[in-house]
């Protein structure tokens, strides 16, 4: 393995950012509120972290807990007023009420973004059938990465699924960057490495003391060091 994995770490504020920084991260995701697994921070928090660290920012856009869209015009506003605060990466993803993508509410916040990078993130691991969610937004403009665990539950069970995809990897619906996260620990590492994963997410294994307390340079270090060692 000779290209570097991404590692993404969940930043909940500059602190947050400033340590997973310092420990080798290579991009962050901004989220707020982790009781409901993440939702967009404002518009002042995403500028704080940005002024903070020099590495790349995605940005969470999701208002409420669960995969709906809810609100999808505050949701575009919101999307609006981090763009012209100078977010250029961002995370989303919708789900209808029958499982499948919610591909207008998608198009409708991608259009927005500008052509901007995006992750549609672990809604496909909730999603009556991943394969055909890909085959709905293959095409999509700046859709250039899946965070996923394989399954709902984690990657514990999930990892036949991400060894399949990662076999698939530049088949139509399958060119995006996987990027593995959800219960991932350092253990799956190497299987992941040598199906030809270069993508890995961290939240709680950045924060070995709970989500009460900050990313831990160390944990990052640890992490780094085991993506580059293959």
């Amino acid at each position: 393995m000779s290209e570097r994995a991404v590692l993404e770490v969940i930043a909940l504020g500059v602190e947050d950012a400033v340590a997973a920084r310092a420990g080798g991260a290579d991009r962050l995701e901004l989220v707020t509120d982790m009781a409901a697994d993440g939702l967009t921070p404002t518009v002042a928090a995403f500028a704080g972290i940005r002024a903070a660290v020099d590495i790349p920012l995605r940005v969470m856009l999701r208002l409420a807990d669960g995969f709906g869209a809810g609100d999808i015009e505050r949701l575009v506003r919101v999307a609006g007023e981090l763009r012209g605060a100078g977010a250029d990466e961002f995370v989303l993803g919708f789900l209808g009420a029958d499982g499948g993508v919610d591909l207008g509410a998608v198009e409708r916040v991608v259009g927005e973004l500008g052509g901007c990078r995006w992750t549609f993130h672990r809604a496909i691991d909730h999603a009556v059938d991943r394969d055909d969610l890909r085959k709905q937004l293959d095409g999509l403009p700046g859709l250039d990465t899946y965070l996923t665990a394989g399954s709902a539950t984690g990657v514990d069970t999930g990892l036949p699924t991400l060894l399949a995809e990662a076999a698939r990897h530049g088949e139509p619906g399958y060119e995006q960057r996987l990027l593995v996260g959800g219960g991932l620990r350092l253990e799956h590492v190497p299987r992941l490495r040598a199906a030809g994963v270069d993508g890995f997410h961290i939240g709680g294994a950045a924060r070995p003391e709970g989500w009460g307390r900050g990313v831990s340079v160390a944990a990052v270090e640890e992490w780094r060091r085991v993506l580059d060692a293959g």
